[in-house]
């Protein structure tokens, strides 16, 4: 594979790490066991992941910062290095100290770990990439790569991995980015022209303006969620039926993402009232997929963001749903998540100081309290070298002075939350996760009523 140029969206998430804030996403399945054994799995996983060539490279920067960094092939490439033994048997333990340690940066960035001492024959693998590399639907379609249709699956037929190729020298990545950095600015200076000259360029000027007002007012209030923090982790994993949230769309005509909106709404609102804070509104950060078929599957990130408010003020479950309905629905007729893209293309253009203040100003805890990321999973049964998918629970990265993220993974007929904390600011993540799951049982109830 040639040497390819990361994004100005995937080097924001770099720009953006630091060791209190490691920006990788992560990941914990689990799978009916009993398993073949550690170096069984790994060895599947190793021979699985050939057919990825993502997964082999690493960055190489361009010297003096003049462009963003190129992805390499690693002659130093060992999967041993990246598929690896998570000792004992407390799988929060284990998950919470994988997720608190970033990522080394001179080799691919991924690593999976392989839970195979569980209680009951229980197995787990752990993964994390960073968010430069994927994001969550990138990750949805590893799934592919990995598992199969059918317990009985051995080895796929595909060619041999090609022998790496060499890195181009950093003067060659000087040059290439000297002359891609000359076109940006030339397309950012042609940019007033081609949106004068097109009609439908000036209509979605309107769609840009709301979509402006949607992102920076009102502004994220003031909230404990926004406190500064450490790089400890705590993962809280809870699940549903996937055949409830579908009662309680069909009875309410709302989306799933609505339900999964409504159901982290009430639950932050539950936690706030225990521990003795009023409930506020709270805003949040909602990724968007804008995947093409001109896409390269299963790297790289091809999501823009969302902003709304979550109406944790609201006391009534059912009106609280209604209320995040109606803003979702005119978010989607407004363009909102099309518009950011757009927006996102033009600031690619932008010189990096530009694109580095840009990147932190979309981390800033006033233009968003927190993430919640909603993904899709396969909804049919899935096997890891004969193991059945029981669940799949997201980490979704946190970045400064955000101390919450929920990840929501629908996957085998359960809806999975994930609950990232910072342990520091949040060391009652658990009763946030068990708030979360009374709010969407409370959804049900009022679904059945």
């Amino acid at each position: 594979m040639s040497a390819a140029r990361l994004s100005a969206l995937d080097a924001s998430f770099l720009a953006v790490e630091s060791a209190e804030t490691p920006m990788h996403v992560g990941w914990v399945a689990t799978y009916d066991g009993p398993g073949p054994g550690f170096a069984a799995l790994r060895d599947h996983l190793a021979e699985r992941l050939e057919g990825a060539p993502r997964y082999q490279q690493k960055l190489a920067p361009v010297p003096f910062g003049l462009h963003e960094p190129v992805w390499v092939d690693d002659p130093a490439y060992d999967p041993a290095e990246h598929l690896l033994h998570a000792e004992g048997d407390d799988l929060g333990a284990i998950v919470d100290g994988i997720l608190s340690t970033p990522l080394p940066r001179d080799r691919p960035l991924w690593q999976m770990w392989i839970a195979d001492d569980l209680p009951g024959d229980g197995l787990a693998v752990i993964g994390k990439m960073h968010h430069c590399m994927v994001d969550g639907v990138a990750i949805a379609e590893l799934g592919r790569l990995i598992l199969d249709a059918e317990p009985g699956a051995g080895r796929r037929d595909a060619p041999p991995p090609d022998e790496p190729a060499p890195a181009p020298s950093a003067r060659s990545r000087f040059a290439r980015g000297a002359i891609d950095r000359a076109a940006d600015g030339a397309r950012l200076v042609l940019t007033p022209a081609r949106v004068a000259v097109s009609p439908r360029r000036m209509l979605d000027l309107p769609g840009l303006a709301r979509t402006a007002v949607h992102t920076l007012l009102p502004p994220a209030p003031g909230s404990p969620l926004n406190l500064a923090g450490s790089g400890a982790r705590r993962h809280v994993r809870l699940s549903r039926s996937l055949d409830d949230l579908r009662a309680i769309r069909r009875r309410f005509g709302v989306t799933p993402n609505d339900v999964v909106l409504a159901a982290c709404a009430g639950g932050l609102r539950r936690f706030a009232e225990r521990r003795g804070e009023p409930p506020r509104r709270l805003k949040t950060m909602v990724p968007a997929d804008v995947r093409t078929h001109d896409d390269e599957a299963g790297s790289g990130n091809r999501i823009t963001f969302v902003f709304l408010e979550l109406p944790c003020d609201e006391p009534d479950p059912v009106a609280r749903l209604e209320a995040i309905n109606a803003v979702t629905a005119k978010r989607r007729r407004d363009g909102d998540a099309e518009a950011m893209d757009a927006a996102f293309g033009v600031i690619a253009l932008t010189p990096p100081p530009v694109q580095r203040a840009m990147a932190h100003a979309f981390a800033h805890p006033r233009l968003s309290n927190l993430t919640i990321s909603s993904v899709a999973g396969p909804a049919v049964p899935r096997y890891l070298h004969g193991c059945r998918l029981r669940e799949v629970h997201s980490a979704v990265p946190l970045s400064s002075r955000h101390a919450l993220s929920i990840g929501v993974v629908t996957v085998a007929g359960r809806v999975c939350f994930g609950l990232f904390a910072d342990a520091g600011t949040l060391p009652d993540a658990a009763e946030a996760g068990e708030a979360v799951g009374e709010a969407f049982d409370e959804l049900l109830a009022a679904a059945a009523a």
